[in-house]
């Protein structure tokens, strides 16, 4: 239990910098930019391109790309749009492009980009095929020049953090567990199985564990060290950091079911496919696997960070529980009940902007939000009026009223 505890303090000084930082940069956007400016540029093909484009070369790995994409999408960026970056962004960025040429050739590094960037395309065009969003309909305020500004990005960049919470702590736990119970050493022993049964078996580790682009090198280059073929190292370094299982329960519960099996099936596919195309074409002999050993954690920023994030969890958590509370409460009351349908919440940091709104005004002794179906459920002496104004200022679509 002990181990299991230092490799969950490990994966999360480790994740955490980069997950704030993800959430800080979607929160800087989304402030800064003008409204409706990522719907713009960030829809259809062109804007697939677009984004990943953007997403290469930032520094930010699969848990930091979470909120991110999220964010993204919120802002109005359409389905293949987010899928292309959150492909994309977490296999690269300038820092793990140095390190990978570093460890196992400029070869190597250069076909890992391009194979960052073929996915990422295909991806997000094969999202766009199959989405049943409409493109230009999102309800995002058109360009015109105004910002959200300083305290909103603040707002904007805990309600990401806020939608993928749950999630990321069942990736830690995870990973945590397979670091301890799979070392990675144990790979080296299926050298002998090929480029396609080693391929596979880097891609099974893979999927589930949490490992960022750049740490995620010295693993690799110590698997081609050991005997594995550079197709492995390959696929264990797209695979592994564009995917963990606190990725995949955040694309799910962002995007949906068909959006998620878009991104794994592009991962699996398209890192197998290229990890075995590099072999054919390029060959072992262009790869020279230096290995280096020593701790990759976080340092004490990475600490640090990890206090942060642990601190957010908590808080969450309780607002967590006090919901639940509050819902007991709810229902057990012999006040006036009124329910409101509400469109144009897309995610569980919309829901809870409407019940702070909700829950802050005195008309109000407790409100509580459900996203499907979108609706509210308010007790107090609010008029029917005074709740749709709430829920409009809220910036979301008030629909049909009820009192129950």
């Amino acid at each position: 239990m002990t181990q299991f505890l230092e490799s969950c303090w490990c994966v999360l000084g480790s994740l955490a910098p980069w997950l704030l930082i993800g959430a800080l940069v979607t929160g800087v956007l989304h402030a800064w930019l003008p409204r409706g400016f990522i719907q713009r540029i960030l829809s259809g093909r062109g804007g697939v391109l677009s984004a990943v484009a953007i997403g290469i070369p930032l520094p930010l790995c699969s848990c930091g790309v979470i909120p991110a994409g999220v964010g993204l999408k919120e802002d109005g960026a359409s389905d293949g749009a987010t899928v292309g970056f959150m492909i994309s962004t977490p296999q690269t960025g300038v820092d793990s492009i140095m390190v990978s040429a570093g460890f196992l050739g400029l070869p190597f590094a250069l076909f890992k980009v391009g194979s960052a960037l073929l996915t990422g395309v295909i991806g997000g065009w094969l999202a766009d095929a199959v989405s049943t969003e409409t493109q230009g309909t999102s309800e995002v305020q058109p360009e015109d020049g105004s910002r959200p500004g300083l305290r909103e990005g603040i707002a904007h960049t805990v309600d990401v953090l806020r939608t993928i919470w749950v999630w990321l702590v069942f990736g830690i736990l995870a990973s945590a567990a397979i670091s301890v119970w799979i070392p990675t050493e144990t790979l080296t022993a299926v050298a002998n199985w090929g480029s396609l049964g080693a391929g596979l078996a880097a891609l099974a580790l893979s999927l589930p564990l949490y490992v960022c682009a750049t740490a995620s090198v010295p693993i690799a280059a110590a698997f081609v060290a050991g005997g594995l073929p550079a197709s492995a190292a390959l696929i264990f370094l797209m695979a592994g950091p564009a995917t963990n299982i606190a990725t995949m329960g955040a694309v799910h519960r962002a995007l949906g079911g068909r959006m998620l099996a878009v991104y794994m099936g592009t991962l699996m596919f398209g890192s197998l496919s290229l990890g075995l195309l590099f072999d054919f074409v390029i060959g072992p002999s262009m790869v020279t696997a230096t290995v280096a050993h020593g701790d990759h954690g976080g340092g004490i920023f990475g600490d640090a960070s990890a206090i942060m994030l642990l601190a957010l969890f908590v808080f969450f958590g309780w607002e967590s529980v006090s919901r639940w509370l509050q819902a007991r409460r709810l229902r057990s009351s012999t006040e006036r009940v009124s329910v409101i349908q509400v469109s144009g919440m897309t995610c569980g940091g919309c829901r809870g902007k409407l019940e702070r709104v909700l829950n802050a005004d005195e008309r109000v002794s407790a409100a509580s939000v459900n996203l499907e179906p979108g609706e509210a459920r308010v007790h107090g002496t609010i008029t029917e009026s005074e709740l749709r104004e709430l829920v409009f200022d809220a910036g979301f679509e008030p629909g049909d009223f009820l009192l129950v």
